[in-house]
């Protein structure tokens, strides 16, 4: 099978959206760029890593007193069948076009990620998108949001809890 390129560089919509109901959701990165819709299977923590680096990254290059959180209800579009489910993600900053970039790998069979050319006909599917500083700010919070929005956490212990309750550890003694 040859290697596939998702190229996204001037994207008409970027997001991360779940299928399911907490506690048992899939997560998933989603770009349209006029008829061009690629869906990528990403993990929570990878969802959260992103915004958090994107964050950091806005943060640095452009901080902002009053951050305006934009309330963006989108939905993923349907279909969703996913191209592959990402094993590594990078984050970077073009300066000469002024954009965050993020790179999107699958998941290898030995767990690695190597940079791969683009005219390297034999590499990695890859998924690359470009978004402005304001576009990139706005999926990141988003995206926490979403994260955020799953199960409840226990206060004592940090774990989730579910619609069946919650066994504590810390609350009770005969587990400790």
């Amino acid at each position: 099978m040859s290697r596939r390129l998702f190229r996204f560089d001037d994207p008409d919509r970027f997001l991360t959206g779940t299928v399911g109901v907490p506690g048992d959701r899939a997560f998933f990165l989603q770009a349209r760029q006029g008829a061009a819709v690629v869906t990528l299977a990403v993990e929570k923590v990878q969802v959260a890593a992103l915004a958090a680096r994107i964050i950091e990254l806005a943060d640095a290059l452009a901080p902002r007193l009053d951050d305006e959180r934009v309330a963006n209800g989108a939905a993923l579009e349907a279909p969703i069948v996913e191209a592959f489910r990402v094993g590594a993600i990078a984050l970077a900053w073009d300066a000469d076009r002024k954009r965050v970039v993020i790179e999107a790998q699958p998941v290898s069979e030995d767990g690695s990620y190597v940079e791969i050319a683009d005219d390297d006909p034999d590499g990695p599917d890859l998924f690359r998108i470009r978004l402005a500083l304001g576009e990139a700010r706005d999926f990141a919070h988003r995206a926490i949001d979403i994260v955020e929005a799953g199960r409840p956490t226990c206060p004592f212990c940090g774990q989730a809890i579910d619609q069946r309750g919650h066994l504590c550890p810390r609350a009770n003694p005969n587990l400790n």
